[in-house]
C-alpha cells in the first residue's frame, strides 16, 4: 500500500474555482478522495480528525456552490478546516498540519484568503458572518470582495450563548446569510443539554411537509370555534417536529433536516438557497463526526483529536512516558480530596476528557457537571454552588476561562467565594498554537482583590496545590499547571495543604537569585548547572504563589543578591510585575538591585512543539544562563571563568 491514497480527481483540483463543470457524480468522487486524502494527512501530523471526516461532503459542495474566497465560509472553531485547507490551495503542504512554520490546525486569516475569519475557539462564526454581510451591505471593500456570508456551526457549539445572542440580532437586522447547522450531536465530548435534545428530536420524526399537511387536514374538519385552537396546536406540532420555530421566532427561515453525507440533497439545497434567500436562513445539516472511517467512527470521541496514527489498524504513534500527565495527576488527587469530603464538586465547560474530569464522573456522577461550551455558565454556576455550601473545583483551559472572565470578576471575585480554578494548558502549548496557550491567567486573575493564585512546579507541587485548594475556604483559589507529562519527581500519598503565600528555598547561593513561578523551575535547575559548572551559583526559590506574594522571601533575596530575576510562563503583568510593584513600594530599587523579569514576548507564537516556542520565547535553559550572565555584566560563560 502507497503512503499517500490514489486521488486522480483531487489532483485535478488546486483551488475550487477548479470544481466549477464537474458534475454532480464527479462531486461525490472528488469527496470520497478528499476524505481519503484527510485521513492520510492526519496520519502524518496529528490533529483533528473527526470533525473534518464529518464535513467532507459539505465541504465540497459549499465550495462547488458558492463563490470563495468572494464568498466568506467561516468554520466555528475550526478544527473541521483540514478538506477545506486541501481544496483551498494548500494541499501541498497539508502534512505540515500543526508544526513549526507549517499550516495552522484552525482557520487563519493571514494564511490564505479563503480563510476569511479566524477561530480556534467556538461561537463565534455567525457573529462573523453577521458582520461580513453588513460591511458588504455597507459597500465594504476588501481585496477578495464580500459576497455571501456562510456559518457553518456544531450542535456543540450552539450551547454557547453567543450563538443566540448572534442569530437573535441576525434576525433583527434581516440581512442575506447563512447558517448551516452542522448536527453531528457530538461536540468533544457528548453535546449538553435540552439543547443537543431539542435537536435528536428533529429527524426522529416524520418529515415536516407530510405532518403539515396532516395537521392543516385535521384542522379543516374541526368546528369553527375549535379552529384557532387547533391551529395553535399546529404550530406547536410543527415546533416539536422541525424546529422550525425556535429558528423562526429569531429571525431565521428554517430548512432541514437534511442528510449532510448526501449530496443528492445537499447540492439541491444550497443551490437553492444561493438563488433565491433574501434574509437569514438556517439549514440543519445531519452528519456524522469520524465518518468514513472506522476508527474514527468506533472511537469514543469519534476521533475528534488524535496523534500521528496507522491508517490500516488506527493505532496512535504516541512515544512512551515514565512521568505522569499534569492533567491526571490533577485528575487522581481531586478523587483523594473528593473520597473524604462529599461537599467537593467539580464543574467543566464540554471538556470532561481534555480536563480529567472523566475519571472524577465515572465516580462521583452526581457531583460532576459538564455544561458544555458555556465557560460564563459554568463560572457563574461554580459561584452559586459555592455560595450554596459545596466545594467546586472549575476546571477549565486556561485560553478558554478567558470567556467567563467577567463572571469571575463579577460572580466570584467580589463576593469572596471560594470557587477552585483549575487551570490547564497554562504556558505554551505545541502544535494547537497561539489560539490555545495559556499566557494571560496570571495577569488577568493576580490583579483581583482576594483572588489566591498558584502555579505548580512539578507534578508532586499540583498535588499539593489541589489539597490546598480543597482545603481553601476563605474565598477564590487557582492554581496552574500546563499540558503535557510532568518531571518523574517522587509522588507524595496525599497531598499537602501549603501555607498561602509561602514559597519554598531550592538551593542557595551567591550574587544572583533567581525566583521561579511554574514549571520552568526545571529549565532554571538546567541553566543553575551549566553555571555552576562555570563558578557562578545562583540562588534559586519557588514563588508557588503570584497571590498573594510571600513578602518575607522575595525581599530577603533581593537583600542578600545584587542581581534578581523572575520567570514565569505568562505574559507582561503577571507574576513578574507583582514582584516589581512589591520591590518598588518597599523602596528595593533606591538601593541599586538589579531586577530582571523573564515573560513571555509580547507577541502570539505560532505552533511548533513546546522546546521550540519557548525558545522563541527566549525561556529555555540556554537563554536564562544568558539572561544572568547578561544581569551580572559577564559578557560570557568563559568570561565567568577567568
Amino acid at each position: 500500500m502507497s503512503d499517500q491514497p490514489h486521488t486522480p480527481l483531487l489532483d485535478r483540483i488546486t483551488r475550487p474555482a477548479d470544481l466549477d463543470g464537474l458534475s454532480d457524480r464527479e462531486l461525490t468522487q472528488l469527496a470520497h478522495e478528499l476524505r481519503a486524502e484527510t485521513i492520510s494527512a492526519v496520519s502524518v501530523t496529528g490533529g483533528h480528525l473527526g470533525a473534518g471526516l464529518g464535513v467532507v461532503e459539505l465541504t465540497v459542495a459549499l465550495h462547488a456552490v458558492f463563490d470563495t474566497p468572494r464568498d466568506k465560509i467561516i468554520w466555528d472553531v475550526g478544527h473541521q478546516c483540514y478538506p477545506h485547507k486541501i481544496l483551498t490551495e494548500r494541499r501541498d503542504r497539508i502534512r505540515t498540519l500543526r508544526m513549526k512554520d507549517g499550516l495552522s490546525g484552525f482557520t487563519k486569516r493571514s494564511e490564505s484568503p479563503y480563510d476569511p475569519f479566524g477561530a480556534a475557539h467556538s461561537s463565534t462564526s455567525i457573529s462573523a458572518a453577521l458582520g461580513f454581510a453588513v460591511a458588504r451591505d455597507l459597500g465594504g471593500n476588501i481585496d477578495s470582495g464580500l459576497g455571501d456570508a456562510i456559518a457553518v456551526i456544531g450542535d456543540g457549539s450552539m450551547s454557547a450563548g453567543m450563538a443566540y445572542e448572534a442569530m437573535n440580532n441576525a434576525g433583527h437586522l434581516k440581512k442575506r446569510m447563512i447558517v448551516i447547522l452542522n448536527d453531528n450531536e457530538m461536540s468533544i465530548a457528548p453535546p449538553v443539554g435540552a439543547m443537543s435534545s431539542y435537536l435528536s428530536r428533529l429527524y426522529a420524526e416524520e418529515p415536516f411537509q407530510e405532518l403539515k399537511s396532516a395537521a392543516k387536514g385535521a384542522v379543516s374538519l374541526l368546528p369553527e370555534p375549535f379552529r384557532e385552537g387547533a391551529k395553535r396546536a399546529k404550530d406547536m406540532l410543527k415546533g416539536l417536529a422541525v424546529g422550525g420555530t425556535l429558528f423562526e421566532q429569531l429571525g431565521f427561515s428554517y430548512l432541514g433536516p437534511i442528510d449532510g453525507h448526501d449530496m443528492d440533497q445537499l447540492l439541491p439545497v444550497l443551490r437553492t438557497v444561493k438563488a433565491r434567500a433574501t434574509g437569514p436562513i438556517l439549514i440543519h445539516v445531519i452528519t456524522k463526526k469520524g465518518k468514513g472511517y472506522g476508527p474514527a467512527e468506533a472511537a469514543r470521541d469519534r476521533g475528534h483529536a488524535t496523534g500521528k496514527f496507522n491508517v490500516i489498524t488506527g493505532e496512535q504513534k504516541k512515544a512512551a512516558s515514565n512521568a505522569p500527565s499534569y492533567t491526571n495527576v490533577f485528575a487522581e488527587a481531586l478523587l483523594q480530596e473528593a473520597a473524604e469530603d462529599d461537599k467537593i464538586c467539580a464543574v467543566t465547560a464540554a471538556m470532561p476528557d481534555g480536563t480529567g474530569l472523566g475519571l472524577f464522573n465515572e465516580r462521583y456522577p452526581s457531583r460532576c457537571f459538564d455544561v458544555g461550551i458555556a465557560e460564563q455558565h459554568g463560572v457563574t454556576f461554580s459561584a452559586a454552588l459555592a455560595a450554596g455550601g459545596m466545594k467546586p473545583f472549575c476546571a477549565m483551559y486556561s485560553t478558554f476561562l478567558q470567556r467567563g472572565y467577567d463572571q469571575v470578576v463579577h460572580d466570584v471575585a467580589i463576593q469572596r467565594l471560594p470557587v477552585r480554578f483549575a487551570i490547564d494548558r497554562a504556558g505554551l502549548v505545541g502544535a494547537d498554537g497561539a489560539t490555545h496557550a495559556g499566557s494571560f491567567d496570571v495577569a488577568y486573575l493576580a490583579n483581583l482583590p482576594g483572588m489566591v493564585v498558584m502555579a505548580a512546579a512539578d507534578e508532586a507541587e499540583l498535588k499539593h496545590m489541589v489539597a490546598t485548594a480543597a482545603a481553601h475556604d476563605d474565598g477564590p483559589i487557582a492554581f496552574r499547571y500546563p499540558r503535557g507529562e510532568g518531571n518523574g519527581v517522587d509522588m507524595p500519598a496525599r497531598g499537602e495543604v501549603l501555607e498561602i503565600g509561602k514559597g519554598r528555598m531550592i538551593r542557595e547561593g551567591q550574587r544572583v537569585a533567581i525566583l521561579s513561578f511554574g514549571t520552568r523551575l526545571a529549565e532554571v535547575q538546567k541553566a543553575a548547572e551549566a553555571l555552576g559548572a562555570k563558578g557562578i551559583t545562583p540562588t534559586i526559590a519557588d514563588a508557588r504563589f503570584a497571590k498573594p506574594l510571600d513578602r518575607e522571601l522575595i525581599l530577603q533575596l533581593a537583600a542578600d543578591h545584587e542581581a534578581l530575576i523572575t520567570i514565569e510562563e505568562g505574559a507582561i503583568g503577571g507574576f513578574g510585575s507583582h514582584v516589581a510593584q512589591l520591590l518598588a513600594d518597599e523602596g528595593v530599587f533606591d538601593t541599586g538591585l538589579k531586577y530582571r523579569s523573564m515573560v513571555l514576548p509580547d507577541t502570539f507564537i505560532d505552533q511548533a512543539n513546546p522546546a521550540d516556542m519557548y525558545a522563541v520565547a527566549g525561556m529555555n535553559a540556554e537563554q536564562i544562563v544568558a539572561r544572568v550572565l547578561d544581569t551580572l555584566g559577564i559578557a560570557s560563560i568563559e568570561a565567568a571563568r577567568a
